[in-house]
């Protein structure tokens, strides 16, 4: 009998906490119709949950929980929120790519880039394509000055009003 009532006890606990397979189950409850020593230990856990069980619940009745949900709020509300400045230096956070060694490559392809654009950028082209004829007329009321392009059969005449003065040449 000894045997069965340690094999029994030891089952004990998972019986009382409910976590015995069926087959355990009915072992220690067939143990216990036969053993008053283990009904014994058996009672004093039910006693032992019951003298924790009821301060826990007297104390969760007690308890204003709203109260602690409301302390949490006015926390939340009262931080400190970074201002746009910071948060734009964080979003635009470039830690990542210093840590990677990404940049290195990234700045190459953009000097390559900027090697390449600018001299299409900045290419000399005349608006008028082809040979041209300026002339210039000067008069004692008016002064006149003909563009004409040859390739593009273009003709641009300016009237000037009045003479033009001129600084004397030194």
């Amino acid at each position: 009998m000894k045997d069965s009532c340690s094999s029994a006890s030891k089952l004990l606990e998972k019986y009382f906490d409910q976590e015995v397979t069926n087959e355990e189950r009915s072992l220690v409850e067939a143990h216990l119709l036969d053993c008053p020593a283990c009904q014994d230990e058996l009672k004093l856990m039910e006693g032992l949950r019951d003298m924790i069980r009821t301060p826990v619940e007297e104390a969760v009745q007690k308890e204003d929980f709203p109260w602690v949900w409301q302390k949490i709020e006015r926390g939340i509300q009262l931080e400190k929120r970074p201002n746009w400045w910071k948060s734009l230096r964080s979003w635009l956070d470039i830690t990542p790519l210093h840590k990677r060694r990404v940049w290195i490559p990234a700045i190459a392809a953009i000097a390559i880039l900027i090697l390449i654009v600018t001299p299409l950028l900045f290419k000399k082209t005349s608006s008028y394509p082809g040979p041209f004829v300026v002339e210039y007329v000067e008069s004692q009321t008016n002064n006149v000055m003909v563009y004409e392009s040859e390739k593009s059969k273009v003709t641009v005449i300016w009237l000037f009003e009045g003479p033009e003065m001129e600084s004397p040449a030194s």
